[in-house]
């Protein structure tokens, strides 16, 4: 169609295909989530406007999500007192996992009990942005990868978790890829990240726009994992020192 001709009168002209602003595309996965509420007849009336922190802080008991995790999904900064304290602390946690997936799952109570009971420490500098190569442009893997880092993990100790957990060995640089939309999404990805994240499935299904995939086409994962996605959510506001005194007593344990 020659642009510089005016559409026939009363007959609708073709139009381009609209480009997803940024803003539009960061919204996307908080409103796909709402979607999910809403069909699963869950009161979601306040995920279909634009969040303010407070809000996000409010939702998230309701929403049974972590609050950083809602700020992520929202595309919204994680809050200082909500962020890892120590980034030095994270490339710990792929020892203190091996240990963990050969606990059984009463020890790994004990374990998680321990952490609870530790003192919490006051952060001593702003918590860090993504360094420059970790800019990714918004899209699902970029989000999963954001949920990554919200526990602590760079991309090595990233990949050494997955394999810990899900048995599934990738380099760190192809999760790096995931982030940057590089390498898809897929579906069995995905049940990986779940796996990992203590996230509930749907709602990573829903602000991925990824289905999971059906049960008997989803990878085998590490035998005896259950609640060892609750302890790397537990320890991800330890320093250093006191990530390495509970990968000690996991060690200790399985003795």
């Amino acid at each position: 169609m020659n642009p510089d001709v005016p559409p026939v009168p009363d007959r609708p002209s073709p139009q381009a295909p609209r480009t997803m602003t940024a803003d539009e595309s960061v919204a996307a996965p908080l409103r796909r989530l709402a979607a999910l509420r809403q069909r699963s007849g869950a009161s979601a009336v306040d995920l279909c406007e634009p969040p303010t922190p407070s809000a996000l802080r409010r939702l998230a008991p309701e929403l049974g999500l972590h609050t950083p995790d809602l700020f992520v999904i929202a595309g919204v900064d994680v809050p200082g007192d909500l962020a890892p304290v120590d980034p030095t602390a994270g490339r710990h946690l792929p020892d203190l996992v091996r240990h963990a997936v050969a606990l059984p799952p009463r020890q790994r109570t004990v374990l998680r009990r321990y952490v609870a009971s530790l003192p919490q420490q006051e952060r001593v500098a702003p918590p860090p942005g993504p360094p420059p190569y970790q800019g990714h442009p918004d899209g699902p893997g970029a989000l999963l990868m954001r949920l990554v880092r919200n526990r602590n993990l760079g991309w090595t100790a990233t990949a050494k978790t997955f394999f810990l957990v899900t048995g599934r060995y990738w380099a760190a640089s192809t999760y790096g890829r995931v982030g940057s939309g590089t390498v898809a999404l897929t579906a069995e990805l995905l049940a990986d990240f779940c796996e990992v994240l203590d996230v509930p499935s749907d709602d990573l299904a829903a602000v991925t726009g990824v289905a999971l995939p059906e049960p008997d086409a989803s990878p085998t994962a590490t035998a005896g994992t259950a609640g060892v996605a609750e302890l790397i959510w537990d320890v991800r506001r330890l320093t250093e020192r006191q990530l390495l005194a509970v990968t000690d007593l996991a060690e200790a344990m399985r003795r």
